[in-house]
């Protein structure tokens, strides 16, 4: 009884003999396709006999005159094509990864932020890095720092310190100064010398849970022992509580980046300043420790200050 022979596996190819069939497959020439790629005659076609081994398949039909390539090496040639490419693709992936600026940047900004500074960043990343595929996402803090510890976001805008169960790497770049927004016929209206005690006598509107500006007027209202217990409202959005305040339903605490888009939005409103030390709070980024473009990030907040120093902050050094 025969049986058939047995032919041993083919083996997988190296990337230097793909390379070489398929210049010998475009030139028809071991001569030419040498000089194509840069190596010696001999090298080539001792390249493709070795492909021709590991694939145990004969490619290519050598003569005196010319080259053929077989059906089968057609079709090789073919597939080797689609995989130099691919090779080709993911060079040139990674080697963009390694320039800076360029490729997906997924960037989490908090509401009370993205009105007054997304103008700012988004001219910065268009004049500046053009490369930078950059992606915002408007999102309260609890939620962008789950983002960010689980690799779906990459960098952050928000309030510091950043807080959260997984550690941050943060990197301030302003202070900024809340203002008390009024009615226009408001006693307080105007003044720029308002002590933070006046606040055990109004009734300050907040941001529903979740908002880290609320938390951060809960706690300068608690620092003067104003009471913070009593009936709030719910609202989400910090333009539909400055309309409150417009309707004459209280005051609240407003980011000065905040006040000139907010106050242009009604001739019903009127704005008091602190006293030095006036409350307020420290905006910056917030990285995970240790992230693979840590240099970009801080390049990246080196120019949000320059072009944020034209706004009513404080730039940290």
């Amino acid at each position: 009884m025969s049986t058939a022979p047995h032919r041993p596996r083919p083996r997988t190819p190296s990337v230097a003999q793909l390379r070489a069939f398929v210049a010998v497959a475009e030139h028809r020439h071991f001569r030419e396709a040498a000089a194509a790629t840069g190596t010696s005659q001999p090298a080539l076609s001792g390249a493709v006999a070795a492909l021709e081994e590991a694939l145990g398949a004969r490619l290519v039909e050598r003569t005196t005159r010319r080259v053929m390539i077989t059906p089968l090496g057609e079709r090789v040639a073919d597939h080797a094509r689609r995989v130099l490419g691919s090779l080709h693709a993911l060079t040139e992936e990674v080697e963009a990864a390694r320039r800076p600026f360029t490729g997906p940047l997924h960037l989490g900004v908090i509401p009370t932020v993205a009105p007054y500074l997304l103008p700012t960043v988004l001219r910065l990343v268009r004049d500046r890095y053009p490369d930078l595929e950059l992606h915002v996402h408007e999102e309260r803090t609890h939620t962008l720092l789950d983002g960010l510890a689980a690799g779906r976001l990459d960098l952050l805008l928000l309030a510091l310190p950043a807080g959260g169960a997984a550690p941050t790497r943060d990197i301030p770049l302003f202070d900024e100064d809340f203002v008390l927004l009024t009615p226009p016929g408001h006693a307080l209206a105007g003044r720029t010398d308002v002590p933070r005690d006046v606040l055990l006598d109004l009734d300050v509107l907040l941001l529903e849970e979740g908002h880290c500006l609320r938390d951060q007027a809960m706690d300068i209202c608690r620092e003067v022992g104003a009471d913070t217990g009593g009936p709030t409202t719910r609202i989400a959005g910090l333009s539909t509580l400055v309309q409150l305040v417009a309707g004459g339903l209280g005051v609240t605490l407003l980011p000065a980046t905040a006040l000139d888009v907010e106050a242009a939005r009604s001739d019903r409103l009127a704005a008091a300043r602190f006293a030095a030390p006036a409350p307020g709070r420290r905006i910056g980024l917030a990285t995970r420790p240790g992230a693979a473009r840590a240099a970009e990030y801080d390049r990246f907040a080196a120019a949000l200050k320059d072009v944020l120093a034209d706004l009513p902050v404080r730039i940290v050094a």
